[in-house]
């Protein structure tokens, strides 16, 4: 039997070893199963997973080799990046599956499963002579592999390392690093359903000392029993369990396991490789099952779902399951896992100190069996009611996976008796006082801080809900009248008017020629943008299917970009796919090392020549910086590039003009954004371009006019379009003055955080900003606390993640805004003042709520709007008409 580097620590720990894939390792520590899988799930596991394989691929034919042995496209795998895969045979079926790491530009790692190391290695030799010129050798005993997982892990890791970084906040994001004289190779992978989960590939001479280290800081070490627990109630497949042969002796084929949308790849890049044919097959009849259609089931008979019993007992790999008296499959594999219970909800929840257990499993099931049908579970002559599932276990909201408990559907309570219903006077009455009650808290008692928000004037209001609220008026303009608005409502003569004036102020203040005003959010004005340019786009050919977006740049969503820019957001549907990454066509702006706020321009050339983007979306929803507008323009045209350089400005639109950013001056062909950030108006969104007719792109801007009527609104909110006429009179006529001090109260405010004793994110040559945002980090996954002990206090903020973090739940900043609370007369002094109310609930954990609601009376009248004698007699009017 060998022995990994670790095998004297694991019997001093008092491991119990086993032999496992000629490997001697420990199942359990005296901690137990239950206790290990317990605390990976709450703090950190540590785990010896050196028995698995791990060969290094170098050489000329080193990609060639790989795309011939391996399902997924390995030329879409760039350096810094892993990806699972699997080892297939002719027929379709997995001799192993793996994972691929390219720490380096020049050379592969495959690891794989410890039983069939020496079965790949000779599967891979004989196949390799095919490909001159490329080497696999065998690593394994050199280099020793160590995985940490759980939420406890990050912080763990960081502490230890000396030069380099983490990987990025994305998962199979790779990188580098030193710890004490070990090079460490990281990966954001594991084999634990854990959202925070590292392995990392050592020198074996260093293994010993960096896992003592890291027992020391306080990882559990974790044995065998337990990594099958964590994985099998994660849905992860095992070799020999879910891939390889079933319980008949059949081949389970390689899309019967659910990963394999993710590890198989029919790119043209690959050409043929070994089983595509038959993969092919089993991808068709895959897709036709997710569509109720088992045409295709000789194909794939057989899909591998996750199971919950709903009755007691314990099902192992074997057991036959049966639905209405026929057999329908097997388990293969089965435990009882045990969980935290939670305690509260949502956001606010959190692991209670009790666990508790089910019986969950993996089965091999017909493949015309569905998500939640019932179907039963023979064990030990027994049938057991069980559950086909999604899932047992979720993680998009790290630093913590959850279990997902399954249950018999309740039943009705017997002679329940109706529930009595209040009157309806009684129900208008509870949601009148409660309006009134939460108006009178959040414009009187608060200070709000989210950058996103804003209060709109009293006129502004006023008119919002004045008769247009209640109408329509679709027009659209044509050519055969001179591009004359044609309206399809009678009545529509004032709002016709009230658009016209819309767009004459929306011009003013942005400094271009045309504005659409029709978009009734800042993401469906981005939405109308993306759907124009793919119009634009095709304009030649109007039969074939419409071509998308071939290449994007933006800012990525960890680095603060807008979510609509995103292909998760409104991109989605109009960006093309990459042809070597299978992923959407999107390369990030790339930022500064020590301040990964703001774009690192000197890189953006190199990207901008290699990816040519015909879409440059700029603008962030974080952002405390200017954008290179002027810069990005420069390089474009040094480039020589067709491409459309877009300013999404939803955030920042209210600062437009000298003291901050004139995006069409700095070249900028498109500005997007809401006006009702930091803009005084209406929750709607704006287009605007600074195209003139005679330019070779004006066909882009009537392709917006296209693609905002009828391509996305019909009703266009008219009463909030009104609103927002009287809200453009307002920052036309009081920008100057309400933007020095927004900009000015915003580097005071960061001043004051930081001298307070807070962790301000930024620039300090810059006072921490350039715009109305302040970032705090408050802790890594403190976020959500700490806003809510801030609301509690009377200061709405946003908790936002950091570019370090993974997502909303593991926050660990709070992003600030002084333009609301500009407008109700704040000035840098009064945000002194805000900043140590911030820092006494922060960092000093007091109660400051009555202090709040004190300070917030000097600050009820909002400023930067128009008011006085002058309008008292109208406005009483309009209230009379209400």
């Amino acid at each position: 039997m060998k022995r990994t580097v670790l095998y004297e620590s694991h019997v001093s720990l008092m491991g119990k070893m086993v032999g496992f894939g000629s490997w001697e390792m420990p199942v359990q520590y005296p901690t137990g199963i239950i206790e290990e899988h317990l605390l990976t799930r709450r703090k950190s596991g540590l785990f010896d997973v050196s028995h698995m394989g791990r060969f290094v691929i170098r050489g000329k034919g080193a990609l060639d080799f790989l795309q011939q042995v391996l399902t997924n496209n390995s030329a879409g795998l760039l350096p810094g990046k892993a990806q699972y895969t699997m080892i297939p045979n002719e027929t379709g079926g997995a001799l192993d599956d793996a994972y691929l790491y390219r720490f380096f530009e020049d050379e592969y790692l495959l690891v794989v499963n410890a039983v069939n190391r020496e079965k790949d290695r000779g599967h891979f030799q004989n196949i390799i002579p095919s490909f001159p010129g490329t080497e696999c050798i065998d690593k394994t005993e050199e280099l020793a592999m160590l995985s940490l997982q759980g939420p406890g892990a990050k912080p763990m890791l960081s502490g230890i390392l000396e030069e380099g970084s983490l990987p990025e906040p994305i998962k199979n994001s790779l990188s580098v690093a030193a710890a004490g004289s070990a090079r460490v190779m990281l990966a954001r992978t594991g084999y634990t359903g854990e959202p925070l989960g590292f392995e990392l590939f050592i020198p074996r001479n260093e293994t010993f000392g960096l896992w003592e280290r890291l027992i020391e800081l306080g990882a559990t070490p974790v044995g065998l029993g337990a990594r099958d627990s964590l994985r099998l109630e994660a849905g992860l497949p095992l070799y020999g369990r879910e891939l390889g042969s079933d319980p008949s002796g059949k081949e389970i084929p390689i899309f019967a396991c659910p990963l394999a949308r993710y590890a198989v790849s029919f790119s043209p890049l690959k050409g043929d490789f070994i089983g595509r044919q038959a993969l092919l097959r089993q991808f068709e009849a895959y897709k036709k099952t997710m569509l109720f259609d088992y045409s295709a089931l000789p194909d794939l008979p057989r899909i591998i779902r996750p199971l919950a019993l709903l009755g007691k007992g314990i099902a192992r790999g074997g057991d036959e399951i049966y639905r209405d008296g026929r057999q329908v499959g097997w388990i293969t594999s089965g435990t009882m896992a045990p969980y935290w219970k939670v305690a509260g909800e949502g956001l606010y929840s959190s692991f209670s100190g009790e666990s508790g257990k089910r019986a969950i499993c993996l089965a091999l099931l017909d493949s015309d069996i569905q998500e939640n049908e019932e179907v039963c579970v023979e064990v030990r002559g027994r049938r057991i009611e069980a559950l086909t599932v999604p899932f047992n276990l979720r993680s998009e909201a790290p630093p913590f996976s959850r279990a997902i408990l399954y249950g018999p559907p309740a039943a009705e309570e017997a002679g329940r008796v109706e529930e009595m219903r209040p009157p309806v006077s009684e129900k208008v009455n509870v949601l009148l006082q409660k309006a009134i009650a939460n108006t009178k808290w959040r414009q009187s008692e608060c200070i709000n801080l989210i950058p996103s928000e804003q209060t709109q004037s009293p006129m502004v209001r006023l008119l919002s809900v004045m008769d247009p609220s209640f109408r329509y008026a679709e027009h659209k303009k044509v050519k055969a009248f001179c591009d004359t608005d044609v309206f399809y409502y009678q009545g529509t003569g004032f709002i016709d008017e009230v658009e016209k004036l819309v767009v004459r102020e929306m011009m003013t203040f942005l400094g271009c020629r045309e504005v659409e005003n029709r978009a009734i959010s800042g993401q469906m004005a981005n939405t109308v943008v993306f759907s124009a340019l793919v119009d634009y786009l095709n304009r030649g050919d109007r039969k074939k299917e419409q071509r998308r977006i071939r290449s994007v740049m933006n800012n990525h969503i960890i680095k603060g970009g807008h979510l609509s820019a995103q292909p998760m957001g409104a991109l989605r549907d109009y960006v093309a796919r990459d042809p070597e990454t299978e992923k959407p066509a999107v390369v990030n702006f790339p930022v500064l090392p020590d301040n990964p706020y703001k774009i690192d321009i000197f890189q953006v050339k190199e990207l901008l020549e290699r990816c040519r983007p015909e879409l440059i979306i700029l603008g962030k929803s974080m952002i405390i910086h200017k954008e290179p507008v002027e810069e990005i323009r420069r390089l474009v045209e040094e480039l020589s590039l067709e491409t459309v350089i877009m300013y999404d400005m939803a955030h920042v639109l209210g600062l437009t003009g000298p003291l901050f950013q004139e995006p069409f001056k700095e070249g900028a062909d498109i500005v997007t954004g809401s006006t009702h950030k930091t803009f005084f108006g209406t929750q709607r969104g704006v287009i605007a371009a600074n195209y003139r007719e005679d330019d070779p792109k004006f066909p882009l801007w009537e392709a917006v006019e296209r693609r905002a009527f009828p391509g996305s609104v019909s009703n266009h909110h008219l009463g909030t379009l009104l609103g927002l006429l009287i809200a453009a009179y307002e920052m036309n006529y009081f920008k100057e003055d309400y933007q020095r001090k927004v900009l000015a109260n915003a580097r005071a405010f960061a001043r004051a955080l930081k001298d307070a004793g807070l962790a301000v994110a930024g620039d300090p040559q810059v006072s921490f900003t350039e715009t109305h945002q302040v970032m705090v980090n408050v802790g890594y996954g403190r976020g959500v606390e700490a806003a809510g002990r801030l609301e509690e206090n009377n200061i709405i903020v946003n908790f936002q993640a950091s570019p370090f973090e993974e997502g909303f739940t593991a926050a660990g900043s709070l992003r600030l805004g002084v333009a609301e609370m500009t407008r109700f007369g704040m000035e840098e002094e009064d945000f002194k003042t805000v900043a140590q109310f911030i820092h006494d609930v922060v960092a000093e954990r007091k109660r400051v709520r009555k202090d709040v609601e004190q300070f917030r009376k000097g600050f009820r009248e909002l400023k930067f709007c128009f008011s006085g004698k002058e309008f008292s007699q109208k406005i009483e009017e309009l209230h009379r008409l209400i």
